[in-house]
């Protein structure tokens, strides 16, 4: 599979999906001006498409490896657009909320397809600079979603106010659907008999039951029921896991693959994902309400604050895949040592004002990109073809897992000490915890690198001792 369009085609649904994920945060003002929409409201429309898009995220990998990624990915960008356009053309909260659950759904079954594609359709020695492209994409979505989220707003294009948000993704779609036709190759995977429904639905259902409370627990002073939902969410959990178990015994096709999940590179990788997720969306999160709470910035003055993060991100994103190459997991171990030194310069010079605040985003974003793409890469190095799209949908649901629990335990510790008005301390408290998960993922790549070194050198002690 070559580079240039085909790549381009992939990408391009990968930035729609993240570029929705984080537009509507600086559109919700907007939204609930315009269609009268109370907080719940607000909260499903900002969050339901994060809940449906994770607890989606496995099921969609396994279809793709049951029908094949090029039909699931293009069916994905076609349900992706027109549920964008239905979410452009709602008239009433209700018909918004539906819409975004609708569009977190089909970006599901379309995101994991792009990793599954590049995992299975690229050699080695090209997909490590796939991952880095893809790396660089999601960097500049969710950067874009904050900043061309707010210029689209600002300037009010076609008189459409908060709907062309949404209304945009038509003409790419429009774009990109006869292109993958054309472009994308029909990478061969097994074909499964059966989906595993009762699998899916446990999962599904389990997830959603962390996810929204994780989402709405903050903003509704977390009541009983938020805590009932995580609590049964454990032994439906169980359940589930169980049922996955015996129908593998049976010979079955599990929606989980427990095969993949005994893969240490793999284990690794999506623990090392976990931590940095955790600390990336809490970053943004309450960064965000320190620049417009604390700091008193416009939603397009704050997105515009994120730009030159974004970019050194992207930028970085392209030159470590060419790094690690050359010198290995180190590269990681680099990238997270530099945003532990932009989170350390953050809440050091909190009340230097906003020159220092910009030059720790850039530290932390030139480390973000060193950082990211090669965990994605180290967690799929040992993933079989045939079990990309599986591999890629349970990679995707612990990033925006990891995201949301990030989201909701930073931000309530972001909350309760920002009482008062003092949000400089409040962003002095979460970048010390974000402190801590970056610290994890050194750690965790410094593991890694080490038990790769001891592989390489009895491989070498094997074939230097065979005759």
């Amino acid at each position: 599979m070559k580079f240039g369009g085909t790549l381009a085609v992939l990408l391009s649904a990968w930035f729609m999906a993240q570029f929705d994920f984080f537009v509507v945060n600086v559109a919700a003002p907007s939204i609930e001006r315009d269609l009268n929409a109370g907080p719940a409201a607000l909260e499903v429309i900002v969050g339901g498409y994060a809940f449906t898009y994770a607890a989606g995220m496995i099921t969609g990998g396994r279809l793709g490896d049951r029908y094949g990624y090029r039909r699931l990915f293009i069916w994905g960008v076609v349900a992706f657009t027109i549920a964008s356009v239905l979410c452009g053309i709602a008239v009433n909260p209700v018909q918004l909320v539906a819409a975004r659950l609708l569009q977190g759904l089909t970006g599901a079954a379309m995101v994991p397809q792009v990793l599954a594609t590049i995992s299975a359709g690229y050699p080695p020695h090209e997909r490590a600079r796939a991952l880095g492209w893809y790396g660089a994409t999601g960097g500049l979505g969710s950067i874009a979603g904050q900043v061309l989220g707010g210029l689209l707003l600002d300037a009010d294009v076609l008189g459409l106010g908060w709907r062309i948000i949404f209304l945009i993704n038509l003409p790419v779609g429009l774009v990109v659907v006869p292109l993958a036709a054309w472009l994308l190759p029909r990478v061969e995977t097994p074909r499964r008999s059966r989906l595993d429904l009762p699998g899916a639905a446990g999962l599904a259902a389990a997830l959603a039951l962390v996810l929204v409370p994780l989402g709405l627990g903050n903003s509704l002073g977390w009541p009983a029921w938020t805590w009932v939902c995580m609590a049964v969410s454990v032994p439906l959990f169980a359940l589930t896991w169980r049922w996955q178990r015996v129908l593998g015994r049976r010979g079955g096709q599990p929606i989980l693959d427990l095969a993949l999940l005994k893969v240490h590179s793999y284990q690794a990788g999506v623990g090392s994902i976990v931590a940095f997720m955790a600390y990336f969306a809490s970053f943004m999160f309450t960064l965000t309400l320190l620049l417009q709470g604390g700091l008193g910035l416009t939603a397009l003055q704050a997105g515009l604050a994120f730009a030159p993060m974004g970019v050194l991100f992207s930028v970085t994103s392209l030159l470590g895949t060419r790094l690690v190459r050359r010198y290995g997991l180190v590269v990681p171990m680099v990238g997270g040592t530099v945003v532990a030194l932009g989170l350390g310069l953050l809440a050091v010079s909190m009340g230097l004002g906003l020159p220092w605040i910009m030059v720790s985003l850039m530290l932390v974003g030139s480390g973000n990109g060193l950082v990211l793409p090669q965990l994605i890469g180290a967690a799929l190095v040992e993933v079989e073809p045939h079990q990309a799209g599986i591999g890629s949908g349970i990679l995707s649901t612990s990033q925006q897992f990891a995201g949301a629990g990030g989201v909701a335990v930073i931000g309530a510790v972001f909350f309760a000490a920002a009482e008062g008005g003092h949000h400089l301390q409040a962003m002095r408290w979460s970048a010390a915890i974000d402190l801590g998960l970056i610290l994890v993922v050194i750690g965790s790549v410094a593991y890694n690198r080490r038990r790769a070194t001891r592989q390489v050198r009895t491989e070498l002690s094997r074939t230097v001792a065979t005759p």
